[in-house]
C-alpha cells in the first residue's frame, strides 16, 4: 500500500507472471489490478478492488489499515476488478457498493452481489467522505456498458478504471513515461479500447474539459502528467489513417509468400509504408497496434481444402471485432485446384464496411500474368490510400 497524496493510497498488485488476458490477449510484462483507497474525515471507500486470484494479499492489505471501508466504488464490473468484493462484503457487513445501474446488475449476475449490499448511482451524483467528495461521470462503452469514472474533487483526482490502462509492470505506481510505457499503453488501447473508438474520443473531450491533475487507472501506471496518456489517445482516436498497408499471409507452399512479398516491393516503391507479417507466427497485440492507424490490409492465403487457409478467416473475424480505422482491402494467394479463396474471408467483415480491390489469385505458382496483376494492386491502392 502506498501514499499517493494525503489519504489517498495505493492498493494495487503485480501479476508480472499472468502470460495471457482473457484467454486472447498476449501479456508481454503481465499486468496490474489497481485499487485505490480515498479517506475523509467522516468515511473511507475503496475505488475499485481486486482479481481474485490475489484475494488473500488484498484482504491482508486492506485490513492491516485498521479501517473498515464505508465505501466500495466499482468503477466496472469486470471480475478483474470486483473478483474479491463477495468477501469484502462480509468482512466488513456494513459496506456498500456504489455503481452504475448496469454495473449492479453485472455484480448481481457475476458474483451473487446481494441487492441490498448494492447503491446505484446516476451521472453526476455526489458522495460526501468528510471533507473529499467522490462524484460519478457515467462512461459506458469504455469498455462495458457499465462503466464510469469516479472524480475525487477536492484534489482533481479521475479514477477512470480501465479507460487510459495499460498492462504494464515496470513501473512501481507512478508512470515512468518511457517510450516503453506509450508502447504498453498503445497495445492494450488496441486490444481493448480500439473496437470503441467513437467513445473514447467522446470522453477524452470530457477529461480534458476536467483537466485532473492525475488519472488513476484500473492498470497500469498512475498518471501525475495526465497529458502524456491523453496525447497518446488523441493521436489514436483521430479519423486521421497513414499511407500504410497491412499484409498478413499464411502459405503452405510458399506461392502466396512470393506474392506477398512481391506486393510489398511494389507497395514500398510507391512510397506506402508496408507491414507484412506470417499469420503462422503473429502477435495478435502486435498486429492490433498496427492496424491503429492502417489504411488497408490485404490478406494472402493459401487454399485449403476449398477454401482459404482458417488463420486467415480468423484474422478477418478478429479485425472485424477490432474495428480498426481501415479503409479497404484485398485478398491474394495461390490454389491447386479449386475452390474460393474470398468468399469467406468477405462474410467475416459484418461490421466494418471496406471498399474491396480485386483479389489477385493465382493458380499453383504465380506467372508474370499474376505480378503483373500484383503490381496493378499495388497502383490502384497507392492512389486511394
Amino acid at each position: 500500500m502506498k501514499e499517493i497524496l494525503p489519504g489517498v493510497f495505493y492498493c494495487g498488485l503485480h501479476d508480472k507472471d499472468r502470460k495471457v488476458f482473457d484467454q486472447l490477449v498476449p501479456l508481454p510484462q503481465g499486468t496490474t489490478y489497481n485499487s485505490y483507497m480515498v479517506r475523509g474525515s467522516q468515511k473511507c471507500a475503496l475505488i475499485d478492488t481486486m482479481y481474485v486470484k490475489f484475494r488473500s494479499e488484498y484482504l491482508d492489505m486492506i485490513s492491516s489499515t485498521g479501517i473498515a471501508p464505508d465505501y466500495i466504488i466499482s468503477n466496472h464490473a469486470e471480475p478483474d476488478h470486483t473478483g474479491v468484493i463477495p468477501a469484502l462484503l462480509k468482512q466488513y457487513p456494513k459496506t456498500l457498493v456504489y455503481c452504475s445501474a448496469k454495473c449492479a446488475e453485472n455484480l448481481k449476475n457475476m458474483l451473487h452481489v446481494p441487492a441490498d449490499r448494492l447503491k446505484i448511482v446516476s451521472d453526476g451524483e455526489e458522495l460526501d467522505l468528510g471533507g473529499r467528495t467522490l462524484r460519478f461521470i457515467s462512461a459506458p462503452w469504455v469498455h462495458w456498458p457499465d462503466t464510469m469514472f469516479t472524480h475525487l474533487v477536492e484534489d482533481n483526482l479521475l479514477f477512470t478504471c480501465d479507460y487510459f490502462g495499460a498492462h504494464y509492470t515496470h513501473a512501481a505506481v507512478m508512470a515512468d513515461y518511457t517510450p516503453e510505457l506509450a508502447e504498453a499503453a498503445k497495445r492494450y488501447y488496441a486490444e481493448i479500447m480500439m473496437p470503441f473508438r467513437s467513445f473514447c474520443a467522446k470522453y477524452l473531450e470530457k477529461v480534458r474539459a476536467l483537466n485532473p491533475k492525475m488519472i488513476l487507472p484500473s492498470h497500469g501506471p498512475v498518471y501525475d502528467k495526465p497529458e502524456f496518456i491523453m496525447n497518446l489517445y488523441a493521436d489514436w482516436t483521430s479519423t486521421e489513417v497513414a499511407r500504410k498497408v497491412i499484409i498478413a499471409y499464411v502459405s503452405m507452399y510458399d506461392n502466396s509468400k512470393i506474392m506477398a512479398e512481391y506486393l510489398q516491393n511494389a507497395l514500398s516503391a510507391r512510397g506506402m509504408e508496408v507491414v507484412c507479417a506470417d499469420i503462422m507466427t503473429l502477435d495478435e497485440g502486435e498486429m492490433a497496434m498496427e492496424l491503429i492507424d492502417a489504411a488497408g490490409l490485404v490478406f494472402g492465403t493459401s487454399m485449403v481444402l476449398t477454401g482459404p487457409h482458417p488463420k486467415s478467416v480468423y484474422l478477418a473475424y478478429l479485425i472485424n471485432l477490432l474495428r480498426p480505422k481501415l479503409k479497404f482491402y484485398s485478398v491474394i494467394g495461390s490454389f491447386g485446384w479449386g475452390g474460393n479463396l474470398t468468399a469467406p474471408i468477405d462474410a467475416m467483415f459484418s461490421t466494418l464496411k471496406l471498399k474491396k480491390f480485386e483479389p489477385v489469385i493465382a493458380k499453383g505458382k504465380p506467372l508474370p500474368a499474376d505480378f503483373a496483376k500484383l503490381d496493378a494492386l499495388a497502383e490502384a491502392i497507392s492512389a486511394t490510400a
